[in-house]
């Protein structure tokens, strides 16, 4: 879902993953609230679509049409100032370390293997994979993983909250000896209580990781408060655009937890440069290739890492289109 935010001759795009409720939402209300707002107000505008959404509620896809448009007006404001976006929020590193994600739970063994090994063939030193349909299944999948990519290429592993307590307790114990170094929703993100619990007892060598379903600063400093992850996950797409995950990146800091961003690569990489928590991004195989059919301008990993593209003003991509109006409702 695509927002184009316009003034002074340029534009500014934005976008999330969401039902069309999302666009309906945008079009009937949030594109009054911020239409004939100064440009350059980013915090206004984003206080102004918050305050409007409050009888909606916050979660949901009201975060979501804010997100999208926030991230437009942010890019809109970079290029109106004729800079990238990254140099107008403040660089403070020159790229973004980025992990491969897929691994569907849904591949054969062999479609997995080859996955993982055309990441490493790109320099992607550190993957992710899907696991919680069967649990005992799952030790055999991430095992033909780890061969796959030899010892030395990290190994994450995705639940999404399937396992119960119990079971992501003894699952960590196994998937330690194949040295995985990422365990993330191991159980629901709702239960923090379970959380902290795998947190306090997975192997030391494994981080517990959640936080992508998060759509407003409560949710992450609950997450924070209760010791729930070694490492917090946010997605701009969803916690309110540019203006959200620097909130969230500012909670991190506060909290001496670092950040990793969920998904949207492309959209990830300028914020990803300009927060001091930021571990990595996601480099989510579904995403890269929506991005990539739909966006000029979107970079690749070189040595494993995105960096933004200083030549180009805010995100520095183009929407394609001629190549989107085919998918067009």
């Amino acid at each position: 879902m695509l927002v184009q935010a316009e003034a002074g001759n340029e534009v500014g795009l934005g976008y999330t993953y969401a039902d069309s409720a999302t666009a309906t939402l945008i079009q009937d209300m949030l594109a009054k609230v911020v239409e004939g707002l100064d440009a350059m107000a980013t915090g206004a505008c984003w206080m102004a679509m918050v305050s409007r959404i409050r009888n909606l509620g916050r979660p949901g896809i009201s975060s979501m049409a804010i997100s999208a448009v926030d991230t437009a007006l942010w890019d809109l404001k970079a290029r109106l100032l004729q800079l990238p976006l990254v140099t107008l929020l403040g660089a403070v590193r020159e790229s973004v370390p980025v992990y491969g994600s897929g691994g569907f739970t849904s591949y054969s063994n062999e479609q997995l293997q080859k996955q993982f090994q055309g990441w490493m063939e790109e320099g992607i030193p550190r993957v992710k994979m899907k696991i919680g349909r069967d649990a005992e299944a799952d030790v055999e999948r991430v095992r033909a993983a780890r061969l796959a990519i030899g010892p030395t290429t990290e190994l994450y592993v995705d639940a999404n909250g399937a396992y119960s307590r119990k079971q992501a307790l003894a699952q960590a114990g196994k998937f330690v000896d194949l040295n995985v170094k990422w365990f993330e929703e191991p159980v629901s993100s709702d239960d923090l209580a379970g959380l902290r619990l795998l947190r306090d007892r997975a192997p030391v060598t494994m981080e517990i990781a959640a936080g992508e379903y998060g759509y407003d600063l409560e949710y992450f400093r609950n997450m924070l408060d209760a010791g729930a992850v070694d490492v917090l996950q946010a997605d701009a797409t969803r916690c309110g655009g540019i203006t959200g995950f620097l909130q969230v990146a500012a909670l991190c800091q506060a909290h001496h937890v670092p950040l990793s961003a969920h998904c949207a690569p492309a959209l990830h990489t300028h914020v990803g440069c300009a927060v001091p928590p930021l571990r990595h991004l996601e480099y989510f195989h579904d995403h890269v290739r929506i991005e990539q059919m739909f966006f000029d301008g979107v970079c690749a990993p070189i040595n494993g890492a995105l960096r933004p593209d200083l030549s180009r003003p805010g995100m520095g991509m183009e929407f394609k289109q001629p190549d989107a109006q085919r998918f067009a409702a």
